[in-house]
Protein backbone atom coordinates (compact mmCIF):
# COMPACT_ATOMS: atom_id res chain seq x y z
CA UNK A 1 0.00 0.00 0.00
CA UNK A 2 1.23 3.29 -0.69
CA UNK A 3 2.36 4.96 2.43
CA UNK A 4 0.80 8.66 2.94
CA UNK A 5 2.93 11.95 3.57
CA UNK A 6 3.02 11.46 7.13
CA UNK A 7 4.21 7.93 7.03
CA UNK A 8 7.19 8.69 4.73
CA UNK A 9 7.95 12.07 6.96
CA UNK A 10 8.06 9.45 10.14
CA UNK A 11 10.19 6.81 8.05
CA UNK A 12 13.10 9.94 7.82
CA UNK A 13 11.58 11.80 4.67
CA UNK A 14 11.00 15.17 5.68
CA UNK A 15 7.50 16.44 4.43
CA UNK A 16 8.45 19.95 2.51
CA UNK A 17 7.14 21.27 -0.82
CA UNK A 18 10.23 23.80 -0.78
CA UNK A 19 12.21 20.44 -0.62
CA UNK A 20 10.39 18.90 -3.15
CA UNK A 21 10.97 22.27 -5.73
CA UNK A 22 14.65 23.02 -4.82
CA UNK A 23 15.61 18.97 -6.02
CA UNK A 24 13.39 19.32 -8.94
CA UNK A 25 15.02 22.74 -10.02
CA UNK A 26 18.14 21.14 -9.54
CA UNK A 27 17.04 18.11 -12.04
CA UNK A 28 15.79 20.52 -14.35
CA UNK A 29 19.33 22.74 -14.28
CA UNK A 30 20.86 19.55 -15.04
CA UNK A 31 18.94 18.10 -18.62
CA UNK A 32 19.19 21.64 -19.54
CA UNK A 33 23.25 21.44 -19.03
CA UNK A 34 23.05 17.67 -21.16
CA UNK A 35 20.85 18.43 -23.83
CA UNK A 36 22.69 22.03 -24.77
CA UNK A 37 26.39 20.30 -24.58
CA UNK A 38 25.17 17.85 -26.89
CA UNK A 39 23.89 20.32 -29.11
CA UNK A 40 26.22 22.69 -28.81
CA UNK A 41 28.92 20.35 -29.86
CA UNK A 42 27.80 19.05 -32.82
CA UNK A 43 29.96 21.42 -35.10
CA UNK A 44 32.91 20.00 -32.70
CA UNK A 45 32.23 16.33 -32.94
CA UNK A 46 31.56 16.93 -36.71
CA UNK A 47 34.86 18.16 -37.26
CA UNK A 48 36.44 15.98 -35.11
CA UNK A 49 35.45 12.54 -36.97
CA UNK A 50 34.78 13.89 -40.15
CA UNK A 51 31.05 13.32 -40.01
CA UNK A 52 29.28 13.71 -43.25
CA UNK A 53 25.75 16.29 -43.17
CA UNK A 54 23.44 13.68 -43.70
CA UNK A 55 25.08 11.56 -40.94
CA UNK A 56 25.27 14.30 -37.99
CA UNK A 57 20.92 15.19 -39.18
CA UNK A 58 20.92 11.09 -38.99
CA UNK A 59 22.28 11.06 -35.62
CA UNK A 60 20.45 13.94 -34.34
CA UNK A 61 17.11 12.55 -35.43
CA UNK A 62 18.43 9.25 -33.85
CA UNK A 63 18.50 11.50 -30.46
CA UNK A 64 14.82 11.87 -31.16
CA UNK A 65 13.44 8.72 -31.82
CA UNK A 66 15.26 7.19 -28.73
CA UNK A 67 13.90 9.66 -26.32
CA UNK A 68 10.16 9.07 -27.82
CA UNK A 69 11.44 5.41 -26.66
CA UNK A 70 12.89 6.54 -23.76
CA UNK A 71 10.24 8.78 -22.16
CA UNK A 72 8.10 4.96 -21.59
CA UNK A 73 11.17 3.82 -19.88
CA UNK A 74 10.93 6.66 -17.56
CA UNK A 75 7.08 5.74 -17.29
CA UNK A 76 7.83 2.15 -16.31
CA UNK A 77 10.82 3.79 -13.89
CA UNK A 78 8.47 6.20 -12.26
CA UNK A 79 5.72 3.30 -11.27
CA UNK A 80 8.36 1.01 -10.30
CA UNK A 81 10.83 3.52 -8.00
CA UNK A 82 8.79 6.80 -8.36
CA UNK A 83 10.00 9.86 -9.89
CA UNK A 84 13.27 10.74 -7.66
CA UNK A 85 14.71 7.98 -8.27
CA UNK A 86 14.47 8.18 -12.00
CA UNK A 87 15.62 11.60 -12.02
CA UNK A 88 18.26 10.25 -10.44
CA UNK A 89 19.34 7.41 -12.76
CA UNK A 90 18.53 8.95 -16.20
CA UNK A 91 21.17 12.09 -15.20
CA UNK A 92 23.88 9.46 -14.36
CA UNK A 93 23.40 7.74 -17.70
CA UNK A 94 23.08 11.27 -19.11
CA UNK A 95 26.23 12.15 -17.66
CA UNK A 96 27.97 8.55 -19.06
CA UNK A 97 26.48 9.05 -22.59
CA UNK A 98 28.37 12.56 -22.98
CA UNK A 99 31.45 11.48 -21.52
CA UNK A 100 31.36 8.46 -24.62
CA UNK A 101 30.33 11.10 -26.77
CA UNK A 102 33.39 13.08 -26.41
CA UNK A 103 35.77 10.07 -26.38
CA UNK A 104 33.84 7.90 -29.26
CA UNK A 105 36.93 7.28 -31.42
CA UNK A 106 34.50 6.21 -34.86
CA UNK A 107 31.24 6.70 -36.07
CA UNK A 108 29.76 3.63 -34.48
CA UNK A 109 31.04 4.35 -30.95
CA UNK A 110 29.65 8.37 -30.80
CA UNK A 111 26.05 6.77 -32.69
CA UNK A 112 26.18 4.51 -29.44
CA UNK A 113 26.55 7.10 -27.19
CA UNK A 114 23.56 9.37 -28.60
CA UNK A 115 21.53 6.09 -29.02
CA UNK A 116 21.92 6.18 -24.69
CA UNK A 117 21.67 9.92 -24.43
CA UNK A 118 18.54 9.84 -26.20
CA UNK A 119 17.29 7.46 -24.05
CA UNK A 120 18.20 8.97 -20.57
CA UNK A 121 16.74 11.98 -21.78
CA UNK A 122 13.29 10.88 -22.47
CA UNK A 123 13.16 8.79 -19.23
CA UNK A 124 14.72 11.85 -17.72
CA UNK A 125 11.74 14.29 -19.45
CA UNK A 126 9.18 11.86 -17.61
CA UNK A 127 10.83 11.90 -14.28
CA UNK A 128 10.75 15.63 -13.79
CA UNK A 129 7.87 16.56 -15.56
CA UNK A 130 5.86 14.00 -13.31
CA UNK A 131 7.47 15.54 -10.17
CA UNK A 132 7.06 19.12 -11.38
CA UNK A 133 3.41 18.06 -11.78
CA UNK A 134 2.88 16.57 -8.55
CA UNK A 135 4.77 20.10 -7.07
CA UNK A 136 2.23 22.69 -9.14
CA UNK A 137 -0.83 20.63 -6.92
CA UNK A 138 0.96 20.46 -3.58
CA UNK A 139 1.44 24.50 -3.83
CA UNK A 140 -1.80 25.06 -6.12
CA UNK A 141 -0.63 28.12 -8.10
CA UNK A 142 1.59 28.00 -11.17
CA UNK A 143 4.79 26.64 -10.68
CA UNK A 144 6.26 24.91 -13.58
CA UNK A 145 7.66 28.35 -15.16
CA UNK A 146 10.43 28.10 -12.52
CA UNK A 147 11.43 24.43 -13.12
CA UNK A 148 11.62 25.36 -16.66
CA UNK A 149 13.86 28.79 -16.10
CA UNK A 150 16.02 26.25 -14.44
CA UNK A 151 16.44 23.95 -17.48
CA UNK A 152 17.41 27.63 -19.44
CA UNK A 153 19.33 28.58 -17.15
CA UNK A 154 21.72 25.18 -17.30
CA UNK A 155 21.27 25.75 -21.08
CA UNK A 156 23.07 29.01 -21.06
CA UNK A 157 25.69 28.07 -18.73
CA UNK A 158 26.62 24.73 -21.05
CA UNK A 159 26.59 27.13 -24.09
CA UNK A 160 28.74 29.56 -22.68
CA UNK A 161 31.08 26.47 -21.59
CA UNK A 162 31.00 25.08 -25.00
CA UNK A 163 31.94 28.43 -26.57
CA UNK A 164 34.97 28.85 -23.54
CA UNK A 165 36.22 25.37 -24.29
CA UNK A 166 36.10 26.50 -27.68
CA UNK A 167 38.19 29.68 -27.57
CA UNK A 168 40.91 27.48 -25.15
CA UNK A 169 41.19 24.87 -27.94
CA UNK A 170 40.17 22.34 -25.24
CA UNK A 171 39.65 18.70 -27.10
CA UNK A 172 36.09 17.93 -27.58
CA UNK A 173 36.09 15.96 -25.43
CA UNK A 174 37.31 17.47 -22.50
CA UNK A 175 34.67 20.15 -22.54
CA UNK A 176 32.40 17.45 -22.47
CA UNK A 177 34.05 15.71 -19.62
CA UNK A 178 33.66 18.69 -17.55
CA UNK A 179 29.80 18.92 -18.10
CA UNK A 180 29.31 15.42 -17.46
CA UNK A 181 30.62 15.97 -14.44
CA UNK A 182 28.12 18.75 -13.66
CA UNK A 183 25.80 16.49 -14.46
CA UNK A 184 27.19 14.23 -11.74
CA UNK A 185 27.68 16.48 -8.91
CA UNK A 186 23.62 17.52 -9.54
CA UNK A 187 22.54 14.36 -9.54
CA UNK A 188 24.48 13.69 -6.06
CA UNK A 189 22.73 16.32 -4.76
CA UNK A 190 18.98 15.12 -5.63
CA UNK A 191 17.21 14.12 -2.25
CA UNK A 192 13.83 12.18 -1.70
CA UNK A 193 11.08 14.73 0.07
CA UNK A 194 7.55 13.59 0.94
CA UNK A 195 5.37 16.26 -0.43
CA UNK A 196 1.84 17.26 2.21
CA UNK A 197 -0.30 14.89 0.21
CA UNK A 198 -2.42 12.22 0.34
CA UNK A 199 -2.70 11.68 -3.57
CA UNK A 200 -0.99 8.50 -4.96
CA UNK A 201 0.21 10.49 -7.81
CA UNK A 202 2.62 12.63 -5.08
CA UNK A 203 4.14 9.44 -3.89
CA UNK A 204 7.85 9.73 -4.20
CA UNK A 205 7.98 5.79 -3.79
CA UNK A 206 6.55 2.43 -5.78
CA UNK A 207 3.24 1.60 -4.86
CA UNK A 208 1.35 -1.64 -4.52
CA UNK A 209 -1.90 -0.65 -4.50
CA UNK A 210 -3.48 -1.21 -8.29
CA UNK A 211 -2.53 0.17 -11.68
CA UNK A 212 -5.06 3.23 -12.61
CA UNK A 213 -7.70 2.57 -15.08
CA UNK A 214 -7.47 3.13 -18.73
CA UNK A 215 -7.48 7.05 -19.69
CA UNK A 216 -10.00 6.55 -22.04
CA UNK A 217 -10.23 7.94 -25.28
CA UNK A 218 -12.34 11.32 -23.97
CA UNK A 219 -8.86 12.71 -22.20
CA UNK A 220 -6.76 11.49 -25.15
CA UNK A 221 -9.28 13.83 -27.72
CA UNK A 222 -8.81 16.72 -24.73
CA UNK A 223 -4.97 16.14 -25.05
CA UNK A 224 -4.84 16.52 -28.44
CA UNK A 225 -4.02 20.58 -28.20
CA UNK A 226 -1.92 19.93 -25.96
CA UNK A 227 -0.15 17.25 -28.32
CA UNK A 228 -0.34 19.69 -30.88
CA UNK A 229 1.46 22.76 -29.17
CA UNK A 230 4.06 20.47 -27.84
CA UNK A 231 4.47 19.35 -31.80
CA UNK A 232 4.92 22.86 -32.83
CA UNK A 233 7.15 24.23 -30.03
CA UNK A 234 9.60 21.54 -30.44
CA UNK A 235 9.57 21.77 -34.29
CA UNK A 236 10.95 25.14 -33.52
CA UNK A 237 13.24 24.45 -31.08
CA UNK A 238 14.91 22.18 -32.24
CA UNK A 239 15.66 24.06 -35.77
CA UNK A 240 17.09 26.67 -33.10
CA UNK A 241 18.79 24.36 -30.65
CA UNK A 242 20.14 21.42 -33.08
CA UNK A 243 21.12 23.24 -35.60
CA UNK A 244 21.80 27.28 -34.81
CA UNK A 245 25.31 26.73 -34.29
CA UNK A 246 25.85 25.08 -37.42
CA UNK A 247 23.91 27.50 -38.85
CA UNK A 248 26.05 30.10 -38.06
CA UNK A 249 29.03 28.19 -38.65
CA UNK A 250 27.81 26.70 -42.40
CA UNK A 251 25.93 29.95 -43.36
CA UNK A 252 26.89 33.21 -41.69
CA UNK A 253 30.74 32.06 -41.39
CA UNK A 254 31.20 32.45 -37.61
CA UNK A 255 33.80 30.43 -35.66
CA UNK A 256 33.59 27.66 -33.58
CA UNK A 257 33.71 30.33 -30.41
CA UNK A 258 31.09 32.13 -32.04
CA UNK A 259 28.80 29.39 -33.46
CA UNK A 260 27.26 28.23 -29.91
CA UNK A 261 26.35 32.11 -28.48
CA UNK A 262 22.71 31.63 -31.27
CA UNK A 263 22.05 28.63 -28.54
CA UNK A 264 23.48 30.45 -25.65
CA UNK A 265 21.08 33.88 -26.75
CA UNK A 266 17.86 31.39 -27.27
CA UNK A 267 18.53 29.66 -24.06
CA UNK A 268 18.99 33.65 -22.46
CA UNK A 269 15.64 34.40 -24.03
CA UNK A 270 13.94 31.74 -22.54
CA UNK A 271 15.69 32.34 -18.90
CA UNK A 272 13.47 35.53 -19.00
CA UNK A 273 10.38 34.33 -20.56
CA UNK A 274 10.11 31.36 -17.92
CA UNK A 275 10.87 33.17 -15.06
CA UNK A 276 7.91 35.77 -15.84
CA UNK A 277 5.59 32.73 -17.02
CA UNK A 278 4.09 32.07 -13.66
CA UNK A 279 3.60 35.62 -13.10
CA UNK A 280 2.06 36.15 -16.24
CA UNK A 281 -0.12 33.25 -15.85
CA UNK A 282 -1.44 34.76 -12.73
CA UNK A 283 -2.10 38.33 -14.32
CA UNK A 284 -3.48 38.12 -17.44
CA UNK A 285 -4.12 34.18 -18.06
CA UNK A 286 -2.68 31.47 -19.51
CA UNK A 287 -4.76 31.83 -23.08
CA UNK A 288 -3.51 35.74 -23.76
CA UNK A 289 0.24 34.22 -22.43
CA UNK A 290 0.15 31.52 -25.32
CA UNK A 291 -1.37 33.93 -28.30
CA UNK A 292 1.39 37.05 -27.48
CA UNK A 293 3.82 34.30 -27.16
CA UNK A 294 2.87 32.53 -30.79
CA UNK A 295 3.17 35.73 -32.63
CA UNK A 296 6.31 36.67 -30.89
CA UNK A 297 8.19 33.77 -32.22
CA UNK A 298 6.41 34.04 -35.71
CA UNK A 299 8.44 37.12 -35.87
CA UNK A 300 11.97 36.09 -34.05
CA UNK A 301 12.00 33.10 -36.79
CA UNK A 302 11.49 34.97 -39.75
CA UNK A 303 14.06 37.71 -38.41
CA UNK A 304 16.62 34.95 -37.88
CA UNK A 305 15.61 33.52 -41.48
CA UNK A 306 16.44 37.00 -42.83
CA UNK A 307 19.87 37.88 -40.15
CA UNK A 308 22.45 38.93 -42.74
CA UNK A 309 25.59 37.93 -40.23
CA UNK A 310 25.81 36.59 -36.72
CA UNK A 311 24.93 39.17 -34.47
CA UNK A 312 21.60 39.69 -35.72
CA UNK A 313 21.39 35.61 -35.95
CA UNK A 314 21.91 35.55 -32.21
CA UNK A 315 20.07 38.31 -31.52
CA UNK A 316 16.73 36.74 -33.10
CA UNK A 317 17.38 33.68 -31.87
CA UNK A 318 17.27 35.04 -28.26
CA UNK A 319 13.98 36.93 -29.12
CA UNK A 320 12.77 33.33 -30.19
CA UNK A 321 13.82 31.44 -26.68
CA UNK A 322 11.97 34.46 -25.66
CA UNK A 323 8.29 33.72 -27.10
CA UNK A 324 8.89 29.67 -27.09
CA UNK A 325 9.87 29.21 -23.73
CA UNK A 326 6.38 29.96 -22.12
CA UNK A 327 4.51 27.50 -24.44
CA UNK A 328 6.58 24.12 -23.26
CA UNK A 329 5.72 24.62 -19.56
CA UNK A 330 2.27 25.62 -19.83
CA UNK A 331 1.29 23.11 -22.19
CA UNK A 332 2.58 20.35 -19.77
CA UNK A 333 0.62 21.86 -16.19
CA UNK A 334 -2.46 22.06 -18.08
CA UNK A 335 -2.19 18.31 -19.73
CA UNK A 336 -1.29 16.77 -16.28
CA UNK A 337 -4.42 18.71 -15.04
CA UNK A 338 -6.84 16.39 -16.81
CA UNK A 339 -5.82 13.30 -14.47
CA UNK A 340 -3.72 14.44 -11.97
CA UNK A 341 -3.76 10.50 -10.60
CA UNK A 342 -2.16 9.36 -14.01
CA UNK A 343 -0.10 12.38 -14.48
CA UNK A 344 2.87 10.13 -15.62
CA UNK A 345 1.13 8.70 -18.34
CA UNK A 346 -0.41 11.09 -19.94
CA UNK A 347 3.18 12.83 -19.67
CA UNK A 348 4.72 10.33 -21.07
CA UNK A 349 1.99 9.96 -24.33
CA UNK A 350 2.34 13.67 -24.55
CA UNK A 351 6.16 13.42 -24.74
CA UNK A 352 5.46 11.29 -27.93
CA UNK A 353 4.59 14.83 -29.72
CA UNK A 354 7.15 16.63 -28.09
CA UNK A 355 9.68 14.02 -29.92
CA UNK A 356 7.89 14.01 -32.92
CA UNK A 357 8.46 17.84 -32.98
CA UNK A 358 12.21 17.54 -32.56
CA UNK A 359 12.51 14.84 -35.05
CA UNK A 360 10.70 16.72 -37.81
CA UNK A 361 12.24 19.62 -36.81
CA UNK A 362 15.84 18.50 -36.75
CA UNK A 363 15.34 16.09 -39.66
CA UNK A 364 14.21 18.70 -42.38
CA UNK A 365 16.45 21.57 -41.15
CA UNK A 366 19.49 19.25 -40.98
CA UNK A 367 18.18 18.20 -44.54
CA UNK A 368 17.44 22.09 -45.27
CA UNK A 369 20.97 22.83 -44.04
CA UNK A 370 23.03 20.01 -45.61
CA UNK A 371 21.95 21.50 -49.16
CA UNK A 372 22.84 24.99 -47.98
CA UNK A 373 19.05 26.82 -47.58
CA UNK A 374 18.96 26.98 -43.62
CA UNK A 375 17.21 30.39 -43.99
CA UNK A 376 14.28 28.04 -45.02
CA UNK A 377 14.76 26.11 -42.26
CA UNK A 378 14.20 28.97 -40.16
CA UNK A 379 11.39 30.42 -42.36
CA UNK A 380 8.95 27.78 -42.71
CA UNK A 381 8.51 26.87 -38.96
CA UNK A 382 6.88 30.61 -38.59
CA UNK A 383 3.53 29.45 -40.53
CA UNK A 384 3.44 26.68 -38.07
CA UNK A 385 2.28 29.09 -35.21
CA UNK A 386 -1.80 29.12 -36.45
CA UNK A 387 -1.72 26.00 -35.17
CA UNK A 388 -0.53 27.58 -31.41
CA UNK A 389 -3.49 30.29 -31.87
CA UNK A 390 -5.86 28.09 -32.42
CA UNK A 391 -4.80 25.93 -29.33
CA UNK A 392 -4.83 28.75 -26.99
CA UNK A 393 -8.12 28.29 -25.67
CA UNK A 394 -7.42 25.21 -24.41
CA UNK A 395 -5.12 26.08 -21.93
CA UNK A 396 -6.45 26.29 -17.95
CA UNK A 397 -5.26 28.40 -14.92
CA UNK A 398 -4.13 25.96 -11.79
CA UNK A 399 -6.44 25.54 -9.27
CA UNK A 400 -6.30 27.68 -6.05
CA UNK A 401 -4.76 26.41 -2.87
CA UNK A 402 -7.18 24.21 -0.86
CA UNK A 403 -9.46 26.54 1.43
CA UNK A 404 -8.90 23.90 4.14
CA UNK A 405 -5.62 24.95 6.41
CA UNK A 406 -4.83 20.96 6.20
CA UNK A 407 -1.62 20.82 4.65
CA UNK A 408 -2.67 17.22 3.21
CA UNK A 409 -5.66 18.86 1.65
CA UNK A 410 -5.16 18.74 -2.07
CA UNK A 411 -7.35 21.31 -4.73
CA UNK A 412 -9.15 19.49 -7.08
CA UNK A 413 -8.22 20.28 -10.68
CA UNK A 414 -9.80 21.91 -13.01
CA UNK A 415 -10.39 20.24 -16.43
CA UNK A 416 -10.26 22.48 -19.63
CA UNK A 417 -13.16 23.60 -21.26
CA UNK A 418 -14.08 22.54 -24.66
Amino acid sequence: MSLSAAGRAEAGRPTSRAGARRVATLAFAAQGVAVAAVYTTVPAVTEHLKLSPLLTTTLMVTVALMAGGGSFLGLVAVRRAGPVATMRGALLTAAAALTLIGWAPGKAAVGCAYILFGIAVGALDVGINTRAAAIERAYGRSVFGSFYTAWSVGGVVSALLTAGAARLEWPVADGLNLQAGILLVLALCIRTHALPATSEETSDRPSDTPAEPPLGRGVWIRLLPFGLVLLVVYVVDSTVSAWSAVYLRQTLAASLTVAPMAYAAYQAGTVVGRAATDRLVQRIGPVAVVRVAALLVAGALAGMAAAPSWPFAVLAAGAVGLGASVLAPLCLASAARLRPAASEAILARLNLFNYAGVVTGGAVSGLLGSTGDFRLAYAAPAALTVLLLACARHFTRPPGPARTGSPQAVPHPVPPKG
